[in-house]
C-alpha cells in the first residue's frame, strides 16, 4: 500500500530523495515562516507486541517506557554496555503493542540486536514501516477548525486521534501524523489546503532548529546521552528514577559523579558536512574535539548543524570542521538552556 503512496508523492513532484518537492530554498523560507508538512520518507517503524513489550522495553531504554499511558509519548536511547547510543527513539502505544520510530538506516540493524534480548519474555518484534504512513506538520496548521483545536490542545509528546489519524506533540510548534497508508493521500490533500508540501531537508533544518538530536549509521557509538543533552528536559530522553539498562551505570555516573564536558549546540557553516564530521579547537591541535551530529541546508544561506563539542572549545570560540584549520563553525542560539 505504501507504493501507491510513494508513486502520489512522486506524482506531486517529490524527489527521488525526498529532499524536495522542486526548491528547497523555497521550502526553507516556508518553513521558518509558515506552515509546512513533510512525508518522513527517511523513517521508519518498529512494532512491539505481547504482553511484556512495556517490561521488556524499559529495561532495555534509557526513559521511563512503564509510564507511558495510552494518551503520551516518550524519547529514548538505546545504548551500547558502555553507555554510547546506538539509535534514538520516539515512542508511543498503538493498542496494547508499542511503535518505535527510528531512521530506517539503521532500523534493520536495531531490530536484530533488541531481538537478542527477547530470550523467553513474550514479546514480538516486526519490521512495521510499511504499515503506517509518517507526516510531519510545522507551524499554524488549520485545515479544519476541529482539526487545529485538536492539535493545539495536546502536550508536548501528547497523542490524540483524529478521524483514525493519530498526531504527537513533539514541541511548541511541530507535530507527528501517523497515518494509514489507505487513507494517506486523502489527507495530504486536506492539508495542502493550508500547508505547503516540503521535503525532508525543510524538515531536518526544523529538527535543528528545535535542537533535537538523531543517531543514525554514520554516529552510532559516537555519544553517551548527555553529549546530546538528552537528560534535559527540553529533550527529555533520560530518566535517572528507573531501573537498570544496558549502559545506564556509565549514564548515571556521567550524571552524578562526573561533568558533562560536551555538549550539543546549533551552529552554521558554509560548505556541507556529514554527520560524523570530526570537529577540532586549537587547543586541542590534532585531536578533535567533538562531532557533527546532523546538518541541513539553512533559509538564511548555506548550512546548519548540531554539534556536539566540548565545552571549553565552544567558550574559547573557534571550532574547526573536519581538520584543524576547516571552516569556522558560527555558533547559534538553541530554544533551550543547557544549564
Amino acid at each position: 500500500m505504501t507504493q501507491e503512496w510513494n508513486s502520489y508523492l512522486a506524482g506531486q513532484g517529490l524527489a527521488a530523495d525526498s529532499s524536495h518537492f522542486g526548491s528547497i530554498t523555497d521550502e526553507l523560507l516556508a518553513a521558518r515562516d509558515g506552515a509546512v508538512m513533510a512525508p518522513l520518507a527517511d523513517l521508519g517503524l518498529i512494532r512491539v507486541s505481547g504482553v511484556d513489550s512495556a517490561v521488556f522495553l524499559h529495561n532495555l531504554l534509557t526513559n521511563d517506557i512503564n509510564g507511558i499511558r495510552p494518551d503520551g509519548a516518550r524519547f529514548a536511547g538505546f545504548c551500547t554496555a558502555k553507555g554510547r547510543l546506538l539509535a534514538l527513539l520516539l515512542i508511543w502505544r498503538e493498542g496494547d503493542d508499542f511503535l518505535l520510530m527510528l531512521p530506517r538506516d539503521i532500523l534493520p540493524m536495531i531490530l536484530k540486536k533488541l531481538s537478542m534480548y527477547v530470550l523467553r519474555s513474550k514479546v514480538k518484534l516486526s519490521d512495521a514501516s510499511e504499515e503506517k504512513v509518517l507526516i510531519g506538520l510545522s507551524g499554524a496548521v488549520s485545515p479544519t477548525p476541529t482539526f487545529a483545536r485538536e492539535l493545539d490542545k495536546l502536550e508536548r509528546f501528547g497523542v490524540t486521534s483524529i478521524d483514525g489519524t493519530q498526531a504527537i506533540r513533539l514541541d511548541e510548534t511541530r507535530w507527528l501524523l501517523v497515518l494509514d497508508p489507505a487513507t494517506a493521500t486523502s489527507n495530504w490533500q486536506q492539508l495542502a489546503t493550508s500547508v505547503r508540501p516540503v521535503g525532508t531537508a525543510a524538515w531536518h533544518w526544523l529538527e535543528i532548529a528545535a535542537g533535537q538530536p538523531s543517531v543514525v549509521a554514520a554516529t552510532q557509538e559516537a555519544f553517551v546521552p548527555q553529549m546530546l543533552n538528552m537528560e534535559l528536559a527540553a529533550v527529555g530522553g533520560v530518566s535517572f528514577s528507573k531501573g537498570c539498562y544496558p549502559g545506564q551505570e556509565i549514564v548515571a555516573r556521567t550524571q552524578y559523579l562526573g561533568k558533562v564536558k560536551r555538549r550539543t549546540y546549533r551552529a552554521r557553516l558554509a560548505t556541507a558536512a556529514t554527520p560524523g564530521t570530526h570537529v577540532y579547537a586549537p587547543e586541542t591541535g590534532d585531536q578533535h574535539c567533538g562531532a557533527i551530529v546532523s546538518l541541513a541546508p539553512s533559509p538564511a544561506g548555506g548550512f546548519e548543524c548540531l554539534v556536539c563539542v566540548q565545552i571549553g572549545a565552544v567558550e574559547a570560540g573557534e571550532v574547526h570542521v573536519g581538520a584543524p584549520t576547516g571552516e569556522v563553525l558560527e555558533f547559534l542560539q538553541l530554544p533551550y538552556a543547557l544549564g
